[in-house]
């Protein structure tokens, strides 16, 4: 019955709409873990020698037990379609006809027999290696000694194979990687640009999302077509993970390419952090390019070539120390410039680039000679920095669109807000946080586990169901499951970050020269033209 409850309750929304397919794999999970749980709850009671009901008695419990759980699962079950729908809706999908109900329950049969099917063989083991001891020893020994061999056991067994994965997904990755290395196209031609061959840069060892991100965005003269003012062309450097051989290395390499083609000449120079896979997202950085006329430079270093969620578990700290040694080299070069002649100085990251910028902006080095300010879109939840301004919101502020103090300092942006509405002017450092409030990879919550979530105590957001539901464990892998789904999520939605939403915090950190409202809507207006990458149509 516990199964069966965290199945109906599976069927409640979350973050992020979800096919029959992937709700039927949920309601498998979850329906045998919560099967587990009832069996471990029953063998303690059991081991505990507690008092057990047993004919009219335990018919008579299982009756008052079931006549509500069968209530709550109809309820449930009439109401998934139109929750999903809401959601869908919500984000500019179309509706789906059908809650897909044998799809569903064929899926959820299929996902609950194979693990238990895992559990009886585990529990087969255990029953094996016990009778074996229990030849040698007492039995509550070959108990004890048998659950310590089963642990064991399954610990080397799930070991080996998640490295036997890791290390596949290793080769898969650098093979990929050396592969473009080797069939890079043509270098650029001009000599300002990195990996030209008057570059310090080797173009070759950049790899395809540097590559991407050097050739592409606007030029002078898409800029100037859009202002109607003389404009430069963007400076974009790039140091990939092949191009140095420790962090410090790339960073040094970054900053003598910057000095070469003048970068600490510009108005403004941002230091991006780049996602797991070294991309760059074209919709952040084309606008803020067309805002200075193109009188900007933006540097990064790559660290990694996995994907995100494998960059996130094996290479945290080599992330964390790209971008730390990143920022440590450039700004303590900047700092030495005069204060009247260099440029602002701004950090920037999005998803696994956010959290490794946040890491990086040490506000103890900042003290003395502080940069002009942040922008970080996509925060994942285990930021630490995030974590802290998160808990500093003002009371009755939202959890997804919290108030900071005055707002002088610190500011945050969604899909319906550009972090211009503030009590107070901007101080002399501007930190803006974009986070959707639908994305699962920021307002994930390890310990939904047992808790509801901040977010999910307030009132709904305007793209968050209203009928949002907090259940222990269930809770838990819908959210796990939603993060998986947010890269999908249409643009605005989940983790899809798009030129749009990035125009107006831009905007607010760093305050472009007569840039008015009518600006930022002609800009938004370029951005959404239908433009494959970014807001720009050609490759520079």
């Amino acid at each position: 019955m516990l199964g069966l409850l965290f199945f109906a309750a599976s069927l409640t929304p979350s973050l992020i709409p979800r096919g029959p397919d992937v709700q039927g794999v949920l309601g498998g999970l979850v329906t045998a873990i919560g099967y587990l749980i009832g069996q471990i709850v029953a063998f303690f009671w059991r081991a505990a020698d507690l008092p057990q009901l047993s004919g009219r008695k335990a018919q008579g419990l299982t009756g008052l037990i079931a006549v509500p759980l069968v209530v709550f699962f109809l309820w449930v079950l009439g109401s998934s379609l139109t929750w999903q729908n809401d959601i869908r809706q919500k984000m500019g999908l179309e509706p789906a006809e059908a809650l897909g109900l044998v799809s569903i329950l064929v899926t959820a049969l299929v996902t609950f027999l194979s693990v238990y099917l895992l559990g009886w063989l585990v529990a087969g083991l255990f029953r094996l290696i016990r009778s074996r001891l229990g030849r040698v020893m007492p039995a509550r020994r070959a108990n004890v000694l048998g659950f310590v061999a089963v642990v064991l056991i399954l610990f080397v067994v799930t070991r080996d194979g998640i490295v036997d994965v890791v290390v596949r997904g290793l080769d898969e990755s650098y093979e990929t990687a050396q592969a473009l290395f080797e069939n890079a196209p043509p270098a650029p031609v001009a000599p300002q640009m990195t990996g030209s061959a008057a570059s310090l840069i080797d173009w070759s060892a950049i790899g395809k999302p540097g590559r991407d991100f050097i050739t592409s965005g606007p030029t002078a003269e898409d800029i100037s077509a859009f202002t109607g003012r003389s404009a430069r062309d963007p400076i974009r450097v790039y140091v990939g993970r092949a191009n140095g051989d420790t962090p410090h290395a790339r960073a040094e390499l970054a900053l003598a390419e910057l000095k070469r083609q003048g970068a600490f000449d510009r108005d403004v120079l941002i230091v991006a952090s780049p996602t797991g896979t070294g991309w760059m997202d074209p919709g952040s950085h084309d606008p803020v390019e067309y805002m200075h006329d193109g009188n900007i430079a933006t540097v990064a270093a790559q660290y990694s070539y996995l994907q995100s969620p494998l960059a996130l578990i094996l290479e945290t700290n080599t992330g964390l120390e790209q971008a730390t040694a990143l920022q440590d080299v450039i700004h303590g070069y900047w700092k030495t410039l005069p204060k009247d002649s260099r440029p602002r100085l701004y950090v920037h990251g999005l998803s696994l680039g956010a959290w490794s910028s946040m890491h990086a902006t040490n506000l103890f080095r900042l003290l003395d000679d502080p940069i002009d300010g942040a922008f970080w879109a996509g925060p994942p939840f285990p930021s630490a920095f995030w974590n802290y301004v998160q808990n500093q919101r003002a009371q009755g502020s939202t959890w997804v669109l919290p108030v900071i103090g005055d707002s002088t300092l610190v500011r945050y942006a969604s899909h319906v807000s550009d972090a211009s509405a503030a009590g107070a002017a901007w101080g002399p450092m501007r930190i803006v946080f974009l986070q959707y409030s639908s994305d699962p990879v920021v307002f994930y919550d390890p310990r939904s586990l047992w808790r509801a979530p901040p977010w999910m105590r307030d009132p709904p957001a305007p793209d968050m169901s209203a009928h949002l539901m907090f259940m222990p464990v269930v809770t838990q892998f819908q959210l796990a499951l939603d993060m998986a789904l947010s890269f999908g999520a249409p643009p605005g939605f989940g983790h899809a970050y798009y030129a749009q939403d990035y125009i107006g915090p831009w905007v607010q950190v760093t305050a472009p020269e007569g840039w008015t409202g009518a600006d930022t809507v002609r800009l938004k207006r370029h951005c959404d033209m239908g433009f494959q990458h970014g807001c720009a149509n050609r490759q520079r």
